[in-house]
């Protein structure tokens, strides 16, 4: 959950402090995954596993997570990813035949109070556009996610995941290149680096070792301290500000969603 956090306050560092665009970010974060996971792999003496269908969810996550970030803050923006993760997980569950009590689907209409609520116009609101690409990327994510689950060989199914999502990265780069243009600078690349090879590569290899081991719900659960962790961390190192619209929404949201998860 640290790793997941640290992307967050990574991608807004490099989004919004450097001269690095977006699609260029994810590019570069999704290479450099591929290339350190490629080698963990290779040295354990495996072939990489994986699918097109969970690389198309990992490109979908990441395009979206840096697009958002040009204009979201750190505990915003998780907050807006990890909801739509625990909303996307547990309506997986529900259509697989799990049963919600009564308190569980209040705290699901509590949970998206919140998010209504953070996302309304207003003094502190996040922009729309900016929070539907994140609500985009928590989707992506909850599918990953799921797909995760049935995983009997993590490194090796999160490396030939990161390995088919280059291509894709790399079309993401044509329109950017044929507009604005792409641009990067040393530290811009250094937080992308660091993101891929590190909080995103490796980060997804503890968390696709441990998924089989959870239930959906369970999942879902563990991920509610991320964007405390990412507000935390924005607070710290970003300078910015924790507003009472964030902190409403924070415990609506999260309250809301640990409802439908708790057990007795």
């Amino acid at each position: 959950m640290a790793a997941f956090a640290a992307n967050s306050v990574l991608a807004r560092l490099a989004l919004a402090t450097t001269a690095t665009d977006a699609a260029s970010f994810t590019a570069v974060r999704v290479v450099a995954g591929a290339v350190v996971l490629w080698a963990v792999v290779r040295a354990r003496r495996r072939s990489v596993g994986g699918s097109w269908a969970s690389a198309v969810a990992l490109v979908v996550y990441a395009a979206s997570f840096s697009v958002a970030y040009l204009q979201l803050t750190a505990g915003t923006g998780a907050l807006v990813l990890f909801g739509a993760v625990q909303l996307t997980m547990i309506g997986w569950g529900i259509s697989r035949g799990e049963r919600l009590s009564g308190p569980a689907w209040l705290g699901i209409a509590v949970a998206v109070g919140g998010l209504v609520a953070l996302l309304r116009p207003g003094l502190d609101a996040p922009p729309l556009g900016p929070a539907l690409g994140m609500a985009a990327s928590g989707v992506g994510w909850g599918v990953y996610s799921l797909r995760g689950r049935g995983s009997a060989q993590p490194a090796a199914d999160t490396a030939g995941n990161f390995l088919r999502a280059v291509p894709l990265a790399a079309v993401l780069l044509v329109p950017t290149a044929l507009g604005p243009g792409l641009a990067m600078d040393g530290p811009g690349l250094g937080y992308a680096l660091a993101s891929g090879a590190v909080t995103s590569g490796l980060g997804y290899v503890l968390w696709y070792a441990v998924l089989p081991s959870l239930r959906a719900a369970s999942a879902a659960t563990v991920q509610l301290s991320v964007p405390v962790l990412a507000a935390f961390g924005g607070v710290l190192i970003l300078d910015e500000a924790v507003t009472l619209r964030l902190v409403l929404a924070s415990v609506a949201t999260l309250g809301g969603i640990a409802l439908v998860v708790r057990r007795r």
